[in-house]
């Protein structure tokens, strides 16, 4: 009698499925793989062998003969006295009492189990909430094409070659190399097996948690989640955690599970908000953000002396002690160039009572963000740009702007065609800053071509390089550090012996600290979160707000300061953008209309060089090891790399 009263209650399972996908106009009965195949190119079909299959991952049955027994579900539509009932109560009974062991016959075509022989044996398992069934399995590969899911399914199985896991499933491209990446392991070496029990026991722990916490109501999967999450906190962290605790870690990092829903969306702010008109009632008892004193701190990778990127961000530090005094209190961590180090840096910013941090690098984000999920309360701000957290903000400037005006300025003063251009890290804006320079020079010049070389590359002199083509005008590093006493800085010519200084792009890097400081203490900080929504919020400013400018030397003819100073008023009033027009890459048209205007995320994400550009973009294997480090955090490649890099 007992096992009767479980097949109906299956059944009535089965029957509110089967109702619920007739209203909601789908189909009410198992999919059928046979149905599917015939509209699918087939590459191969390769045996797996007895694999150990998730439940929720069988789906449908093989032939289509099978499919009217049960609902979508995997429940009986039946009859109880029907011979099929009898057959799944006697299924039912064995697995009570002793389980059921036989393996089943399946089809496995991306990443979904398809049953030939042993449907209601998984009926069965579903029912009793077992997590997986061990099955004799053939794949289904399909002809790679262009479409997303495709391109998942070929990352996931180079996945599954290693690991034999395929709990996991991403909805985003690049996203099975990054979590080989992030678990430390790379893509050739097979997986231990204490190893691979112990990833897929975490993940389907934070997988569970993050299904309690409404995760299946958002537009991404566990396996999204999973990725963002270890992330910010690595696998490890999981291991001390009880569910409980897990559950409340999900939490703190939800609005992170929301913007990667959002398709992780990123809100370039391109202008400062500008300061409201205060109220009367805010002249007579301002806000209390006004009144607050701020400590602050800096956590740069460098020192002030050995970096010219280091002494930039320090002057801006300074200046904040010198606008706004003892309402101000600033500390400042040298040599920071780990992960580990950048953590006890930012928890001894905290410990100090620090309530707003700049981190300078782009290699301290997950840092930073780790201490934002834990700290709120903290304004954390990471020196990077297309980065997308919720947890903290990002600043940046449009250099771009400032290395257009450049190039023209060399254009008008060489009397050669060619111009040189030292680069250092193939990251996210730099592609934009060599093609603005070439741009710039090939409006004053047409026929100039910019040779493009890298600092950083192993084995490789720059300056003998550009000495060997021939070519005094070059464009270089945009800062000196002051222990370094060279004019090889901004735009300089190599006369023989000597080295004329003539321009530099310059990162006002004070009052764009001053700047944010404001935001906080008016309270557009808070609104500006508001406006954005689900999005992530980077701050991208440049000559228009004062945060980038160009300054030259005596050396520089009038005319062509004249030059400089039309192009950037030209560029802050808005009637002029440097990547506006017709634009050619080395391998094509980028735009083909005189109207035509690169949206800022097109700016940012740049990754190819203008057709005056000669050189190209270095492979990550050229890079010197500390390029790799950068390039691995804010690479244009970084989707590119292989774990072994």
């Amino acid at each position: 009698m007992l096992v009767f009263d479980e097949y109906n209650k299956a059944k009535r399972m089965a029957e509110r499925e089967y109702r619920f996908a007739v209203v909601s106009g789908k189909y009410p009965y198992l999919p059928a793989l046979d149905e599917i195949l015939p509209f699918v190119e087939i590459a191969a079909e390769t045996n797996l062998g007895l694999v150990e299959v998730p439940l929720n991952l069988v789906v449908g049955t093989k032939t289509a003969g099978r499919q009217s027994a049960m609902a979508s579900n995997f429940m009986p539509l039946l009859d109880d006295k029907s011979e099929f009932a009898g057959k799944w109560m006697s299924l039912l009974n064995a697995q009570e009492k002793e389980g059921i062991r036989d393996p089943i016959l399946a089809f496995e075509y991306m990443n979904k189990f398809y049953v030939q022989e042993g449907n209601k044996r998984v009926s069965v398992l579903k029912y009793m909430k077992a997590a997986s069934i061990p099955a004799y399995v053939t794949r289904i590969v399909p002809k790679r094409s262009n479409t997303l899911d495709n391109k998942i399914y070929y990352e996931f199985m180079d996945f599954y070659r290693v690991s034999q896991m395929n709990d996991i499933w991403f909805s985003r491209e690049g996203s099975f190399p990054e979590l080989l990446q992030l678990l430390h392991v790379d893509s050739e070496t097979p997986w231990s097996e204490d190893f691979r029990l112990n990833v897929r026991s975490l993940y389907l722990r934070f997988s569970k948690q993050f299904k309690n916490k409404g995760g299946d109501k958002l537009s991404i999967t566990s396996g999204d989640a999973f990725l963002v999450y270890l992330k910010i906190f690595g696998l490890d962290h999981i291991s001390g955690l009880s569910d409980r605790q897990l559950g409340e870690e999900i939490s703190k990092v939800w609005d992170e599970f929301l913007l990667v829903s959002q398709g992780n969306a990123i809100a370039l702010v391109e202008q400062p908000e500008e300061m409201q008109p205060s109220s009367l009632w805010n002249r007579i008892l301002p806000p209390a953000s006004a009144q607050k004193k701020y400590k602050i701190a800096f956590i740069h990778e460098k020192t002030a002396e050995t970096s010219s990127w280091t002494y930039g961000h320090e002057l801006g530090r300074l200046h904040l002690e010198e606008v706004f005094g003892d309402r101000v209190t600033t500390m400042h961590f040298d040599e920071i160039d780990s992960d580990e180090k950048a953590e006890a840096a930012i928890d001894l910013a905290l410990s100090a009572g620090c309530n707003l941090i700049f981190t300078t690098t782009p290699k301290m984000i997950t840092a930073s963000l780790h201490a934002a999920v834990n700290h709120p309360d903290v304004k954390i701000l990471n020196c990077s740009v297309n980065t997308s957290y919720k947890s903290i903000r990002t600043y940046y400037g449009r250099m771009y702007e400032a290395k257009f005006l450049i190039g023209a300025a060399a254009a008008s003063i060489s009397q050669s065609n060619k111009i040189g251009y030292i680069a250092d890290y193939p990251i996210y804006g730099m592609m934009a800053n060599i093609n603005a320079f070439a741009l710039g020079a090939q409006m004053i010049n047409p026929n100039v071509k910019i040779y493009l070389e890298w600092s950083t590359m192993r084995n490789h002199d720059t300056h003998r390089s550009l000495e060997h083509n021939g070519i005094t005008f070059i464009s270089g590093q945009d800062m000196i550090t002051p222990v370094e006493m060279s004019r090889q800085f901004g735009l300089y010519e190599k006369a023989g012996e000597s080295t004329i200084h003539l321009a530099t792009p310059i990162w006002h890097w004070g009052k764009y600290y001053e700047r944010i400081l404001r935001s906080v203490m008016e309270g557009s900080w808070d609104s500006a979160e508001r406006s954005m929504g689900e999005q992530a919020l980077n701050y991208w400013w440049g000559m228009s707000a004062d945060v980038i400018d160009v300054i030259y030397s005596h050396t520089i003819p009038e005319g062509t300061k004249r030059l400089i100073e039309l192009l950037k008023h030209a560029i802050c009033s808005g009637d002029f953008h440097p990547f506006g027009g017709i634009l050619q890459s080395q391998d094509g048209s980028i735009t083909t209309k005189e109207t035509d205007l690169l949206k800022p995320e097109q700016i940012v994400t740049m990754n190819w060089l203008a057709a005056n550009v000669i050189g190209k973009i270095p492979s990550f294997d050229e890079l010197n090891d500390e390029a790799q480090q950068v390039v691995r955090v804010h690479g244009i490649q970084k989707k590119n790399l292989t774990t072994e890099d």
